[in-house]
């Protein structure tokens, strides 16, 4: 089969590999769609993986090939997303079922072969099965759409007043997703940050959050921004940390979703404003997958099944698997502007 082979930083490679073969407890899955994520760029060309050579991967959906063991039969056919942690099953967490914050987990795509590939091999329990009413290029985004909602999720329950004032800051693919889930929940009283005129675009015209409610990091009118009372970092940097937790009323809670761009610090008069507001912060990552309806992976299949979201706004650019490396290339130069950039067998 034809797969990216990463045999080392900046050396990735589209070629020939053995179709992998399932073992007991796996299926084989035919790749139908698999999204680019931001961390896959870094792992290409400038920090590589755990192990190489290994083939990238980790946002995908599928058709379910074969398996390896006969009581599986059922599988096959079926279409399918992919919860890319392997928990070890050992930990303390995972006796918990918190399986995201197992200690000693495989990963696919970064620890293990994943999705850029004709085929990839997969834990059967780790599949969760779609619908025909969600496409395979949406089911791909089940692994973003649940990591913006695990983060949503620990702030706002269904007992959160509707009105309450909410600042996503950053408004890359987790955090465009994230404004979507709060406003599939009713949120209406949303604000939005960020540093790019098409980001802003879409907030507003796509997304439908009040124009007067989105700024763009150069604007003079977020000087007129009071605050709100449940912030998201969804950007890791040091700057927009310090200025999230300026922004955070009192009492107000803070949710850092984006992975660290480098090492964090915070000044003493920011540290000031966490004692003095008597903020909360958390930190989120991953998501929740039981295999119960209340997990967040479920969570995001009814959203989705539910087709009250505007998803295709944010697939920017679809290419074929021998084309793919193109999008590798484009989010790492930023030679254009997206959001996912994806492999569809469909087109």
């Amino acid at each position: 089969m034809k797969a990216y082979v990463l045999h080392g930083i900046n050396d990735i490679r589209y070629e020939d590999v053995e179709k992998p073969l399932p073992s007991a407890d796996e299926a084989l899955i035919k790749v139908m769609a698999a999204g680019i994520c931001g961390s896959d760029i870094p792992r290409i060309y400038k920090n590589g993986a755990h192990v190489h050579p290994i083939i990238p991967g980790h946002e995908f959906s599928g058709k379910v090939e074969s398996v390896g063991d006969k009581n599986n039969e059922y599988l096959v056919g079926k279409r399918v997303g992919v919860f890319p942690l392997i928990p070890c099953n050992n930990c303390e967490q995972c006796r918990d079922k918190r399986y995201e914050m197992c200690r000693n987990y495989n990963y696919l795509g970064s620890r293990c072969d994943g999705a850029f590939a004709e085929y990839v091999r997969v834990p059967v329990w780790n599949l969760i099965e779609v619908p025909e009413a969600v496409s395979f290029e949406e089911a791909a985004m089940l692994e973003p759409f649940s990591v913006a909602a695990h983060a949503m999720r620990a702030m706002i329950d269904s007992n959160t007043d509707r009105e309450t004032s909410i600042l996503v800051w950053g408004a890359g693919t987790i955090g465009l997703m994230l404004v979507i889930l709060l406003k599939s929940e009713g949120f209406n009283n949303i604000y939005c940050v960020t540093n790019k005129d098409f980001q802003k675009e879409i907030l507003i015209n796509a997304i439908g959050i009040d124009s007067e409610h989105v700024f763009l990091t150069s604007d003079n009118n977020i000087k007129s921004f009071k605050g709100a009372n449940i912030c998201f970092e969804c950007v890791g940097k040091n700057e927009t940390l310090s200025l999230v937790i300026n922004y955070a009323l009192p009492s107000g809670k803070i949710m850092l979703v984006g992975n660290p761009a480098s090492n964090m610090s915070l000044s003493r008069d920011t540290y000031w404003k966490i004692l003095r507001n008597q903020l909360t912060i958390k930190g989120t990552w991953n998501s929740s997958f039981t295999k119960e309806k209340n997990d967040d992976w479920n969570y995001a299949l009814d959203k989705l099944f539910s087709n009250s979201m505007p998803t295709d706004v944010l697939i920017s650019h679809k290419y074929n698997l021998d084309a793919l490396k193109d999008g590798f290339e484009l989010m790492r130069d930023k030679t254009e502007n997206y959001i996912k950039c994806m492999y569809c067998a469909n087109i």
